[in-house]
């Protein structure tokens, strides 16, 4: 039994039901209440009639203290709204599923012989009073960096994979419905999920924001839901813009566009739409680039229509990524090799058929471990 993330439930589960450590310490018969907060810790093991009173006392079943495969009382989760009416029960229920998805990968990971970081918290050195200028600065310093070349977008995902260990998800998107990308922050493992049938440029600035989130969480905490496309009246969301622009359009990438603030306005909004393709972003993030850059003046960017700036990356939008990632098929197909995971219950894990999740190892290059 992983006794940690028992005495995790335990406590979460114990403050769910209004209870004080007294109250339960006495009902499993702890002479005080310093030996549940012990367990709590994860600094004394519980017994098996121990664990049996609890889950008695608290009306729980045992799976849910000892389901390796479910994120209870973990995780700082972030989602960046699509639609202005989502609700609470509504993050439940994703953080339920998607909480199932990256707990399986926490605990199959290093059992397949991939071991997940022994220091996952990578950070930014910058907080609350940072200013815009300064986080973009970071972000020209990321691609820098991190060597993503002239189309970073192109080379993100792979950074934050193989030289961050974030584990990227693209995800479908009814199983967040109303939500465009989310992040969490557990102590041995960052992810990111993006909504994959966002276009193309919309999924590059997704995965660039939540990649500020995960690199500052520590000294902005984010709040659970976060500002999508509009985020004035928040600063941090601000600050994740500036980054992200940056990362995705550097300053060395746009040096020909100096001249563009005396275009008329149909040959500029055709110079944005063309390179925004090229960079694979969207054209009305590119328009704020250059506002910062100083290359457009803001009355120049504000009076462009922001219907004229959607539908870029129509013609060069690449094929729909596959689900999930090839790091997390990867894991899953060795599970399921090395008969640590049954088929079935790991198309139930990420609500797949099996043909499904044959053809989600296709899709990644990975062997097919199901032989029906």
């Amino acid at each position: 039994m992983n006794y940690p993330l028992i005495g995790i439930r335990i406590k979460a589960l114990r403050e769910n039901c209004g209870l004080s450590q007294l109250e339960l310490a006495e009902h499993l018969g702890f002479r005080n209440h310093q030996t549940l907060a012990a367990v709590e810790a994860g600094n004394r093991r519980v017994t098996a009639d121990e664990l049996l009173l609890a889950a008695e006392h608290l009306d729980a079943d045992l799976d849910y203290f000892t389901d390796p495969f479910r994120l209870v009382a973990e995780g700082r989760f972030c989602w960046r709204k699509a639609v202005p009416d989502l609700t609470a029960a509504q993050l439940d229920q994703y953080e339920d599923r998607i909480g199932r998805w990256l707990a399986m990968f926490r605990h199959l990971a290093p059992q397949v012989g991939r071991p997940l970081p022994l220091l996952a918290s990578r950070k930014l050195g910058l907080g609350p009073c940072t200013t815009f200028e300064a986080a973009s600065a970071a972000g020209e310093r990321f691609t820098k960096e991190f060597r993503l070349g002239e189309r970073p977008a192109v080379r993100l995902a792979a950074a934050m994979e193989k030289k961050l260990r974030i584990l990227v998800l693209m995800v479908d998107a009814e199983v967040f419905r109303g939500v465009s990308s989310a992040a969490c922050r557990l102590p041995e493992l960052n992810a990111v999920l993006i909504a994959r049938d966002e276009a193309g440029g919309r999924r590059h600035c997704e995965l660039a924001h939540q990649l500020f989130h995960v690199l500052t969480c520590d000294a902005m905490p984010p709040k659970r839901l976060v500002p999508g496309r509009d985020c004035s009246g928040n600063r941090t969301a601000r600050l994740a813009s500036s980054f992200a622009h940056a990362v995705l359009m550097p300053a060395l990438s746009l040096q020909h566009c100096r001249d563009w603030q005396a275009l008329p306005k149909t040959a500029l909004l055709q110079r944005l739409h063309a390179l925004a393709d090229e960079l694979l972003v969207t054209a009305s993030a590119l328009r704020w680039r250059l506002t910062d850059l100083g290359m457009l003046r803001r009355s120049t960017a504000s009076a462009l229509p922001e219907s004229a700036l959607h539908g870029n990356n129509v013609k060069t939008q690449p094929a729909l990524p596959p689900p999930f990632s090839r790091p997390f098929a990867d894991v899953l197909a060795a599970a399921i090799d090395q008969g640590r995971l049954s088929v079935r219950l790991a198309a139930d894990l990420v609500n797949m058929t099996i043909d499904d999740l044959i053809d989600l190892f296709h899709a990644h290059n990975i062997k097919n471990p199901i032989h029906l």
